[in-house]
């Protein structure tokens, strides 16, 4: 079990997830090799690279996601609130309480919008029982923090499937937030939206940032430029820099980091 202060929602250090020599094999395949890299808390962390380059791969390992694979093989650590989550001790499911995840895809579940936002509190009701009132409030408080508050508190009742594209993904995010994750991680969130869809996701992304870690795997150096406050660069498996976004994009360290963001490959 990971070790929270429930009252005051604080880290045991700034460091919000930490790997030691992360290694992961698909069967025989070394998808991902030696890696090292600390990702600090509250602030928004690209991960950027040519694809098959590993990044979604390593996003997948902070919620241990790949692990429902029977061909999947990992070594090393990964540490979050500075334990690492490997150990037998951490329920997979816990940690997910406290590490969520958003897909490229937006993936509402088939039943109201209502309920789409209160799954997550209800699998762990037995530890967290509320009334009625207080999932009304939780629907709100969630559907505020995503900016669509105002355009479904009037069907709450409908189908989540009858939404936009930008709308099922900020419900996505909603279903998170009520049972109060630290780190939001998010896969290509923005892939299958239209420029003003992109907008109104980056837009609240930047508007969670401070209230949660995020950690984002992007092919868009423009949303990563506009977005992220620190930028990994992963290359074959490699996590070949990391710094500040600025930084990397002015003045990368590598010759592979400045090779990719001036388009030589990816």
């Amino acid at each position: 079990m990971l070790k929270i202060n429930k009252k005051e929602k604080t880290w045991p250090s700034s460091t919000a997830i930490q790997t030691e020599e992360l290694n992961l094999w698909y069967n025989s395949f070394q998808a991902l090799t030696d890696i090292n890299l600390d990702v600090k808390k509250g602030i928004i962390t690209s991960l950027i690279g040519p694809s098959g380059c590993g990044k979604s791969t390593l996003l997948r390992c902070f919620n241990r996601i790949n692990e429902r694979l029977p061909y999947v093989q990992t070594s090393g650590k990964i540490k979050i609130l500075s334990e690492n989550i490997y150990t037998k001790k951490v329920d997979p499911t816990r940690l997910r309480k406290h590490v969520g995840m958003i897909f490229q895809r937006p993936n509402p579940l088939p039943i109201s919008i209502r309920d789409n936002v209160l799954f997550g509190h209800s699998i762990h009701e037995r530890e967290n029982k509320t009334k009625k009132s207080e999932r009304d409030e939780i629907v709100e408080n969630s559907l505020k923090k995503v900016l669509l508050w105002d355009k479904v508190k009037d069907k709450l009742k409908k189908s989540a499937l009858g939404l936009s594209l930008e709308e099922k993904q900020k419900l996505c995010i909603a279903r998170l937030l009520p049972v109060q994750p630290f780190i939001l991680l998010m896969d290509e969130p923005c892939s299958a939206l239209d420029p003003k869809g992109t907008e109104a996701i980056e837009n609240l992304i930047c508007e969670l940032k401070g209230q949660y870690t995020i950690l984002i795997v992007t092919h868009n150096m423009a949303q990563a430029k506009r977005v992220s406050d620190e930028c990994i660069f992963m290359l074959m498996g490699k996590v070949e820099e990391q710094s500040s976004t600025e930084k990397m994009f002015l003045a990368p360290t590598e010759k592979s980091t400045l090779n990719y963001i001036e388009g030589r490959y990816g």
